[in-house]
């Protein structure tokens, strides 16, 4: 049976070589385990569903110029109604925000009047009685709205609405027992209720940052029209009809009143393109932290393998000797496999601990989450395996050193 002390006594002529390949490997273990526990977060984040049907639906900015506000409604039902008449065009609205759009309205929700302490976090979404429908979001119980409940308001001074829809998220989260519908919520601390009529089954805030993630499926729909120069119309198009409908709708809509702009950038997107946008950092830092891991592990296998072809070559007359002495092949295999694993082992102690004290020096600076046991588990299952990959082949150009070996000089 394989000794371990002369191993270790082997190693300890090679302290310099040793401690930089044990360094290389915690280092490596400590930064590959919280680079794929960012990456796992980021393709969450790319998952996350927004309870909209996401297909052959249209976003359109827009912007009135030189218009009273207290004018725009007027102007933007006449634009609903012009936009819903375009061939391909199944159905419109006007919101100030949407899902994924990075840019909306959030404020305290409670189930008490003049609450203190905040219940819940939410978003509104300002809309009409079609915005439902353009949005997909399935009603799980209630109603929609009604055309005669639609109001028009300025965003300063609106204070709260008779009749709201929440998402599922929020409703559990006020009503644990038995939902929301029918029951009195009241927003931003006001004193006023508003009754929830409907409940949809998931319909996710505006923004894609780590801070929303508490709330990141609290909404309320309010049936009221802001008044302003700046707005929003979703717009879905019939099945095959979203290439067509992209063209046509800002042409309609300068057509019907051209006192208006329209971004060039980011004026006018389908949903997909909202989509692509809203993730494009998370898809960029995963993509990146996967580089990271890549060249990591290779710089790693690279210093192991040329590491261990160094010692194999100093030590041929050694080889040499222990084979002429009796020790066969797989003697020889097995001692440069099982020096390796001893540093293995030793890298992957530092390195475990320095990924824990990484990912708490995130937690505190980056608002990550803390890291996952099972990621060190699994990261230090991974280094050794690949420790051992790397040895193999001076490994085994070491069991082939023949006895000769021993009589040549050095």
């Amino acid at each position: 049976m394989l000794q371990i002390k002369p191993i270790l006594v082997a190693l300890k002529r090679h302290k310099a070589g040793t401690l930089l390949i044990a360094l290389q490997i915690a280092l490596t273990l400590a930064i590959v385990c919280n680079a794929l526990f960012i990456i796992r977060q980021r393709t969450e984040h790319l998952a996350r569903p927004t309870g909209l049907v996401e297909s052959n639906l249209l976003t359109v900015a827009n912007r009135w110029v030189g218009a009273d506000e207290g004018a725009t409604t007027a102007l933007t039902r006449t634009d609903l109604a012009t936009l819903r008449q375009i061939p391909g065009v199944a159905d419109a609205t006007t919101i100030n925000s949407y899902p994924l759009r990075g840019g909306g309205w959030s404020t305290s929700v409670d189930t008490r009047p003049e609450s203190r302490k905040e219940q819940a976090h939410t978003t509104l979404y300002f809309s009409d009685d079609h915005a439902l429908s353009v949005l997909g979001v399935k009603l799980v119980s209630g109603r929609n709205f009604r055309a005669d409940e639609i109001g028009a308001i300025d965003a300063k001074s609106f204070d709260t609405a008779p009749a709201v829809i929440i998402s599922k998220a929020l409703s559990d989260k006020l009503y644990p027992a038995g939902g929301a519908l029918g029951k009195p919520i009241y927003l931003s601390g006001l004193s006023k209720p508003s009754t929830v009529i409907g409940v949809v089954e998931r319909l996710q805030v505006p923004w894609t940052g780590n801070w929303a993630n508490n709330f990141a499926e609290n909404s309320v729909l309010i049936p009221v029209l802001l008044t302003g120069n700046f707005g929003t119309y979703l717009v879905r198009a019939q099945p095959g009809q979203l290439a067509a409908i992209t063209e046509r709708v800002p042409a309609t809509l300068i057509k019907t009143n051209r006192m208006r702009v329209i971004p060039e950038e980011r004026g006018v997107r389908t949903f997909a393109r909202v989509r692509e946008d809203a993730y494009k950092s998370d898809r960029g830092m995963a993509i990146l932290m996967g580089v990271v891991c890549a060249v990591l592990l290779t710089i790693t296998a690279a210093g192991i393998v040329g590491l261990t072809s160094f010692w194999v070559g100093q030590r041929r007359k050694q080889i040499g000797v222990r084979r002429a002495l009796g020790a066969t092949k797989r003697d020889i295999l097995s001692y440069f496999l099982t020096e390796n694993l001893l540093i293995g082992i030793g890298g992957v102690l530092v390195g475990a601990t320095l990924a824990i004290g990484m990912n708490l020096w995130l937690v505190n600076h980056f608002e990550m989450e803390r890291l996952s046991l099972l990621y060190v588990v699994a990261g230090v299952v991974a280094l050794l395996l690949l420790g051992q990959g790397a040895v193999l082949a001076p490994a085994l150009r070491a069991s082939r050193v023949s006895p000769v070996e021993a009589t040549r000089s050095v």
